[in-house]
């Protein structure tokens, strides 16, 4: 989405805030009725004066009559209020509620370039502060901004039944007040929208850092990180200071100018009452509605304020929301057939960046049941092919089929349900040992979980925990060490068993003896199924049926270990370098 102007970002908050039409009619019944009450009382209360005026006159009956009735109208009001307030809180919380699920829908379709550009922080920061922020400041426009408004206009006819010529010299004052505020909220939203931005930035670093700590504390870089975390702090503290700064100047600016307004009612209403065009408690009730008058000017550049920052924080969450997504899966979508395992890629280009050409003219044709390695130097596109495979990126020209179908044309759910992954990188969340197994597979019996453990070479160490498979573990496996990860990882995949599987350095973080079983529970759970293999061990890809060689985005030898080492081209250097710990070219082996 291109970022809006405020006018347009105020005219998507109220798509969300549509639905709750009958809260918001509610919210401003409850409070043009307060206002009105409230309004209603100066003028008994100058009633009320006008009955004690003069030594002996005080009309006793009337004063308690009035009073009564002010009592009244107080309990009234407060009802009132109360009401405004429920339906006010009902409005906001759900629209951000509603802003929230929009959010992480989204989040969820997001095309994965997007997430590789926008860091993991950037992100969280505007689905939980910025709505937040956004929260804060609706919640005040709904609160004080309708009751501000209904005042100013209820105030203007009571004054108007009261004294005309009065009410001219409020009116003709009151433009210096908005013009006050409107000239200092069009300089707070571009210091709050900074601020929300840096605020992210912040978020970002804090949260890459604490997932990263060994790391940074490995290399020593605890000195630059606080630099450069200092660097964003101090710059989140300029912008802040300035949006506070502006916005706190707008308070007391609009209440000098509302005492103007109310010095100019006095004077001109002791004028009148002297000329005898009015009553001492009519002066006093016009006092009061002059008073009340300004009053919302002081809170409404105060909620304007806020609801600059409110705006600005919405803009970034509406371009969360508004962010363009994967391309949708084709409706109808082709059916799946049996899935057997068999995969064709026909003349497939593809690139992460246009300038940067990666895979060219690509084509790879897997039978049923092959066992297929794919190795290569560091970047060649290994990584990049599984990706395509699994559809997590699109070619930008060839296709992918699956089954004899180009995968474009089929759900990306039944895709993806045709391969089990095991990545180097493991991923589990927070929950049980039992959850993260059974996540292929959530209506898995207990037996088949433990069978599952049994065969991953999990359920020795599972046993050990406090609580075994009910033990909750945090958020990427908490304490466990990368060895138990990846077990558990490799559990999940032997408890679904799906036709394909993806094995992506799936041992990497497992012992040598470990390693030596699971591979033997690989070799009976790859009979019969499509897998892809990528290493950078080679010795662990011997039995392969197929070994695909990839340089530069391109296959350039394939064939079984035994007749590439007997060819004696790249891959043979491959393979002979490993004892020396060499690549080819001089660089070490790393992933790809």
């Amino acid at each position: 989405m291109k970022k809006g102007t405020q006018k347009e970002i105020i005219g998507k908050i109220l798509t969300y805030i549509r639905p709750y039409g009958l809260w918001v009619f509610f919210s401003l019944l409850t409070a043009g009725i307060s206002v009105a009450l409230t309004l209603y009382v100066p003028v008994l209360t100058g009633q009320a004066v006008d009955e004690i005026l003069g030594p002996g006159e005080v009309n006793f009956p009337e004063i308690l009559r009035i009073l009564t009735r002010i009592g009244i109208i107080v309990v009234v009001t407060m009802a009132a209020q109360w009401i405004m307030n429920v339906c006010n809180n009902r409005i906001v919380y759900r629209v951000t509620r509603d802003i929230r699920e929009r959010a992480f829908e989204k989040i969820e379709i997001l095309p994965l370039k997007y997430l590789d550009v926008h860091s993991t922080g950037e992100i969280v920061s505007r689905v939980v502060a910025d709505v937040d922020q956004f929260a804060d400041g609706l919640l005040m426009g709904f609160t004080q901004l309708f009751t501000g408004v209904a005042t100013i206009a209820g105030t203007l006819l009571f004054m108007i039944s009261v004294n005309g010529k009065i009410t001219i010299v409020v009116v003709l004052l009151t433009p210096i007040s908005l013009l006050v505020a409107n000239f200092i909220a069009r300089r707070t939203y571009s210091m709050f929208k900074l601020q929300s931005e840096a605020r992210g930035e912040q978020t970002s670093l804090i949260d890459e850092m604490i997932g990263n700590q060994k790391v940074v504390q490995a290399y020593g870089q605890e000195a630059n990180i606080e630099k450069r975390f200092d660097e964003l702090n101090e710059r989140l503290g300029k912008y802040s200071l300035r949006a506070i700064f502006f916005s706190s100047i707008t308070n007391p600016s609009t209440r000098f100018v509302n005492s103007l307004v109310y010095t100019g009612v006095g004077l001109t209403g002791a004028f009148s009452v002297v000329a005898g065009g009015m009553t001492v408690g009519q002066l006093s009730a016009f006092l009061s509605y002059a008073n009340q008058y300004t009053k919302p000017f002081n809170e409404i550049s105060g909620v304007v304020t806020e609801l600059q920052n409110a705006i600005a924080c919405a803009g970034r969450i509406l371009e969360l929301i508004e962010a363009e997504p994967q391309t949708p899966d084709p409706s109808p979508a082709h059916a799946l057939p049996l899935s057997r395992g068999h995969v064709d890629l026909h003349h497939v280009f593809f690139s992460y960046t246009p300038e940067k050409k990666l895979i060219q003219d690509f084509n790879l044709a897997v039978a049923p049941g092959q066992r297929v390695a794919i190795v290569g130097p560091t970047g060649c596109g290994k990584t990049t092919l599984i990706n395509l495979l699994m559809r997590f990126y699109d070619v930008d020209e060839g296709e992918v089929c699956l089954e004899n179908t180009d995968i474009r044309n089929l759900k990306r759910e039944d895709v993806r349900t045709s391969y089990g992954m095991v990545l180097q990188d493991t991923w589990l969340r927070s929950g049980t040992v039992r959850d993260n197994i059974r996540m292929g597979r959530p209506e898995a019996t207990e037996e088949e979980v433990v069978e599952a453990a049994k065969k991953a070479h999990a359920h020795s160490f599972i046993r050990r925990l406090p609580q075994g498979y009910d033990t909750r573990i945090g958020e990427n496996g908490g304490n466990l060490s990368q060895g138990q990860k990846q077990l558990l990882c490799i559990a999940r995949v032997m408890l679904c068993l799906p036709p394909m599987l993806i094995l992506d350095e799936a041992t990497s973080s497992i012992d040598t003896r470990t390693e030596i079983r699971i591979q033997k529970a690989f070799q009976t759970m790859m009979e019969g199924r499509t897998s892809f293999i990528v290493a950078h061990r080679l010795s662990t890809i011997r039995n392969a049926d197929v070994i695909l060689v990839m340089k530069d985005g391109n296959i350039i030898e394939q064939g079984t270990h035994r007749a590439l080492l007997e060819k004696g081209g790249f891959y043979a250097q491959l393979y002979n370098s490993q004892f020396a710990g060499v690549q080819p070219g001089g660089k070490t082996e790393g992933r790809g």
